[in-house]
């Protein structure tokens, strides 16, 4: 058995049972001999389950929010207003895509071109955004006609039971879908290796993929990455810099400092330095630990007492190297629970750790430029290019930067996030593309018709 440990009281709140090999190649099995079945079915009924499962969430998202709280520590407010209308969201433009015609097929010359289901689809999926990142890959893959085996993280299994009664009650037959729990090493590379699944769909961390990457390979499966991110905030000289710095303040502190894509690199030009960490400083200290139960609470505990030891490994080497520290620090900030103190660097330099390693928490690295080429070289200059963000008073210059940051995201003047635009990153931090459109392609392959 599997024990699963609220962060915030160190209480173990439940258990799961840890699934193994033979658990994995059952749920293959069963997913293989109901693929025929499913993949046949027209895309009206796969739409009608798709709008059930949207119905489903929606009328569980109080307990779906205080289950993640529960058991990943994120903050309820963040739960409530994000955590779980952004799966919802993404749901419904799933919806809207089959409505469109999705799968009518195109005419080119004398071919029709049709999209079709890869066939045994594996979804592997984090805890720090754990419905969001499921439904992500369960939904388009399910709509599109595939069958699917979630295995979700150990540390956040809850949400996907939740998810998969969802399913279920939306009318998605036994074998469609299959939940096997259980650890990477076990149950992820299982699914990763084995010759009958077709496509494995992982989010996760950069050393993490490539190790589900490198067993896939053996049997030539597809394989769609969501992995780490750097991303830089990038503060243009003309931009309003304090509301610009508290924009990002709360994006890199989102979700207790654990999301893949938050702007934990703030670029400043040099001469306004000191006064942008100033202003990061006084707004994340805004930021005071607490328990995420609580409505007025904004930042929540690591999720588990490793990841806050190595939140804390990384902020004792910013200190090491030589940033300034301006908040916070590696001291424990609450007697219980695993919290990390906000914490905000300074004379931050592109080559120190901190500002190439992606950290996974509530750590913020204010950095100096000296013009906007220096800026664009500083904001590529990291192994990653997941999401990043510009501010501008021009929108012109702002969106001319944005086109030069080598990332699959960017947010202009703190855009909003939007759940059918395609998400996902350049270089290593992943390959392939989630939620709309984009991200029912995913699991879909091409059949050429020559008539």
């Amino acid at each position: 058995m599997i024990e699963v440990v609220n962060p915030t009281t160190e209480e173990v709140v439940g258990t799961v049972r840890a699934g193994t090999a033979g658990d994995v190649d059952t749920a293959v099995t069963r997913a293989v001999a109901a693929f025929p079945g499913w993949a046949a079915t027209s895309v009206a009924d796969r739409l009608a389950v798709v709008r059930a499962v949207a119905d489903g969430l929606a009328a569980r998202a109080d307990e779906l929010a205080s289950t993640m709280t529960a058991e990943m520590g994120t903050p309820i407010t963040f739960a409530s207003k994000v955590q779980v209308p952004n799966p919802i969201g993404i749901v419904r433009g799933i919806e809207t895509t089959l409505s469109s015609g999705y799968f009518d097929g195109e005419e080119i010359g004398n071919s029709l071109v049709l999209r079709e289901p890869v066939g045994v689809v594996a979804a592997i999926t984090p805890w720090n955004f754990p419905l969001q990142q499921m439904v992500a890959k369960v939904v388009p893959a399910l709509a599109a006609g595939n069958t699917v085996v979630l295995k979700p993280s150990e540390l956040a299994p809850f949400t996907a039971d939740l998810l998969s009664e969802v399913l279920h009650g939306a009318g998605v037959p036994e074998g469609v879908f299959s939940l096997v729990h259980g650890t990477g090493p076990v149950v992820g590379e299982a699914l990763a290796a084995h010759p009958m699944v077709d496509m494995v769909s992982f989010t996760g961390s950069t050393r993490a993929g490539r190790r589900v990457s490198a067993l896939a390979a053996e049997t030539v499966k597809r394989v769609a990455l969501e992995l780490g991110g750097k991303s830089a905030n990038v503060v243009l000289d003309d931009a309003d810099l304090t509301r610009a710095v508290k924009i990002g303040v709360a994006n890199a502190f989102m979700n207790n400092g654990q999301a893949c894509s938050a702007w934990t690199r703030l670029l400043v030009p040099a001469d306004r330095h000191d006064e942008a960490l100033e202003v990061a400083a006084a707004a994340a200290a805004k930021y005071e630990p607490g328990d995420p139960a609580l409505p007025a609470t904004r930042l929540g505990p690591a999720v588990s007492a490793a990841q806050r030891d190595r939140v804390v490994a990384h902020i004792r080497a910013g200190i090491a190297e030589g940033a300034k520290l301006a908040l916070g620090g590696p001291d424990r900030p609450t007697e219980r629970g695993h919290h990390v103190a906000p914490t905000v660097f300074g004379h931050v330099a592109p080559d120190m750790s901190i500002a190439q390693e992606e950290i996974f928490g509530p750590v913020l690295s204010v950095m100096p430029y000296r013009d906007e080429d220096d800026a664009v070289r500083i904001a590529n200059s990291t192994i990653y290019g997941l999401g990043g963000a510009v501010f501008s008073a021009d929108p012109d210059r702002a969106l001319a930067v944005a086109r030069r940051l080598r990332t699959g995201q960017v947010d202009i003047n703190g855009a909003a996030f939007n759940t059918s635009a395609p998400f996902g990153g350049y270089r290593q931090s992943g390959n392939g593309r989630e939620f709309g459109p984009h991200g029912l392609a995913e699991f879909t392959e091409l059949k050429s018709v020559q008539r």
